[in-house]
């Protein structure tokens, strides 16, 4: 019978569909019987998961998925992905996307505003693959996206106050493209998008000193593996 969760579809147009359906099978053969993965969020992450449920579907594979956010718990309910959570089960190992890529393999990442959940199992897993189209790749971090700052709501002007403190040189409250107001994050709080002139090694440990921020997009430092689905 059709419900709402059969006939969910990706929300958005997909950006150069062949490189990433390249990309989505190499991650959907590195699934084993009885993996635990972590799954990220974004359109490369969504067409990794067809793939492995296509692998599924063939091999009779039995996995977990960890999701990261409410749009892609809903897509693992659809494709017939068993879920578990850190209460039961740390990832084998994780698949995520990003916003933009440096040459060290540090990210900016949290247009999708599941930033912290990313983050926490990023940290969980022992292995981690990030999945971008070369357009991610960028000579610093900041060229086309700003550093999302996840916020406890009350705590906005304190936070605001603070980043300007650490040099930011313009911050915005993301506002919602489908309702009225701002964007609300997987957590309930609210986001506010940074630029900064210089993004130096320590301000993702600086961003989140501050009382209030619950989690900052960028991702400096991390153990990754970067995989990149070319453009045509």
């Amino acid at each position: 019978m059709d419900s709402l969760i059969s006939n969910l579809e990706w929300s958005s147009q997909i950006i150069n569909p062949a490189g990433k359906q390249k990309v989505a099978q190499q991650i959907a053969q590195k699934v084993k019987d009885g993996d635990v993965l972590g799954v990220g969020s974004g359109s490369t992450v969504y067409m990794a998961l067809l793939a492995i449920a296509e692998r599924i579907k063939a091999e009779g594979l039995s996995i977990l998925a960890i999701p990261t956010s409410l749009e892609i718990t809903m897509f693992c309910a659809k494709l017939g992905i068993p879920l578990t959570t850190l209460f039961e089960h740390t990832p084998d190992w994780l698949f995520d996307g990003a916003d933009e890529v440096d040459p060290n393999n540090g990210l900016i990442k949290g247009r999708g505003g599941a930033m912290f959940k990313e983050k926490l199992l990023i940290r969980s897993s022992p292995l981690n693959f990030i999945i971008v189209d070369d357009s991610k790749l960028v000579p610093k971090l900041g060229t086309n996206f700003p550093v999302p700052v996840e916020v406890y709501p009350q705590a906005l002007l304190h936070v605001e106050a603070e980043l300007k403190e650490l040099g930011a040189n313009s911050i915005a409250l993301r506002p919602a493209k489908g309702k009225d107001g701002p964007v609300v994050t997987e957590n309930n709080n609210l986001i506010l998008d940074c630029r900064f002139n210089e993004i130096k090694d320590s301000l993702e440990r600086d961003i989140k000193a501050i009382t209030g921020v619950i989690e900052s997009g960028l991702f400096i430092g991390y153990n990754l593996q970067i995989l990149t689905a070319e453009n045509d």
